[in-house]
C-alpha cells in the first residue's frame, strides 16, 4: 500500500516510520529528499513551489507542511499553497487516497479564557497565522471531503529542549495560563492510528495529551527534575498575553488510542532521559 507523507520534517518522518514498520511503502515530500530516512523513498519538491510527481496508487496521504517562517506570507505558503500543490499532483497521477490526513494546529481555537475546548467548539483564530491555518483546514475539506483533521497542541519532544534550557539556565517566568501539550511520539501515534483504525474516523480530533495544566506547574516540574531553583511567578496582569484553554482529547481516546505520555510528567522525563531521535 502506498503512503505519502507530504512535508517530512520531524513529525511526518515519524509518521512514515511507524508506517513504515506496518508494510506500507511510504513516500516522503520534502526540499532535500536526501534527508528522508530509509526505508522511505524520499521526492525532493518545493511544494509553496512545485507540484509533485506522485504514483497513482495512493491509498494513505498525510499533509504535515510546516512553514519557514513566522509571517503570514510564510503560512500562507506552507498551508496553502502546498495543500493545493499536493491535491493537483494527485488528481495528475488519477490517485484517490482512501484516507487523508492534514496536520493542523489548536492555534485556530484561540483565546478560552481558560474553558474547556473540544471539537465542537467554535473555531477563534486570534492571529493572521491562526487564521491561515483554518482556511487551509478549509481547503483540505474542500479536496478531500472523506479527510480528517487533526489539530495538534504544542508539541514537545526529542531535541526540543527550548523549554528544558530555559528552566536551566533560570531565564524563564509563568503566568497562570493553562497550557495543552502532546509528545511527538504520542502526535505520530495519533496520526498512524486515525488513518489505520477499522472504523471510519470523524472529519476533526484534537490531539493533545490527557491534562491540560497551568504553564508554572510544568515549570516547576521541570526545575524539580533539573535541581535547579524554581521559576519565577509573574502575576497574570504582567504575564505576556496567551490564549488560555483547556484542550480535550476525549474523542480521540474513545476512538481507541492510548497515549504512551498521558502527561506532561511522563513526557518530559523521557525527553530528560534521552530517549529517542529528532528527524532532521
Amino acid at each position: 500500500m502506498s503512503v505519502v507523507i507530504a512535508g517530512c520534517g520531524d513529525l511526518g518522518t515519524e509518521i512514515g516510520l511507524r508506517l513504515a514498520e506496518q508494510g506500507h511503502e511510504v513516500l516522503g515530500l520534502r526540499r532535500r529528499a536526501e534527508l528522508v530516512p530509509p526505508p522511505l523513498t524520499g521526492l525532493a519538491v518545493d511544494l509553496s513551489t512545485e507540484v509533485p510527481e506522485l504514483p497513482g496508487d495512493v491509498e494513505l496521504l498525510v499533509v504535515a507542511t510546516a512553514a519557514d517562517g513566522r509571517t503570514p506570507e510564510a503560512y500562507r505558503a506552507a498551508y496553502l499553497d502546498g495543500l493545493r500543490h499536493v491535491a493537483d499532483g494527485l488528481r495528475a497521477a488519477g490517485a484517490l487516497p482512501r484516507r487523508a490526513l492534514l496536520i493542523s494546529s489548536t492555534a485556530v481555537c484561540g483565546d478560552a479564557g481558560g474553558g474547556e475546548v473540544t471539537e465542537d467548539t467554535p473555531p477563534d483564530p486570534s492571529t493572521p497565522t491562526a487564521q491561515i491555518l483554518l482556511e487551509a483546514e478549509e481547503l483540505f475539506h474542500e479536496q478531500f471531503p472523506h479527510g480528517t483533521v487533526l489539530r495538534l497542541s504544542g508539541i514537545y519532544g526529542p531535541g526540543r529542549t527550548r523549554l528544558i534550557d530555559k528552566v536551566r539556565s533560570g531565564d524563564v517566568a509563568a503566568g497562570a495560563a493553562w497550557t495543552n501539550r502532546i509528545h511527538r511520539d504520542d502526535a505520530a501515534a495519533a496520526a498512524v492510528h486515525l488513518l489505520t483504525m477499522d472504523a471510519q474516523p470523524l472529519t476533526l480530533y484534537l490531539g493533545t495529551d490527557d491534562e491540560p495544566v497551568p504553564e508554572l506547574e510544568v515549570l516547576e516540574f521541570l526545575a524539580q527534575e533539573l535541581g535547579v531553583p524554581r521559576p519565577e511567578d509573574v502575576p497574570e496582569a504582567d504575564a505576556p498575553p496567551r490564549g488560555s484553554k483547556r484542550l480535550s482529547n476525549r474523542r480521540l481516546r474513545e476512538s481507541g488510542l492510548e497515549l504512551r505520555h498521558p502527561t506532561y510528567r511522563e513526557g518530559y522525563r523521557a525527553v530528560l532521559a534521552g530517549e529517542g531521535v529528532r528527524h532532521p
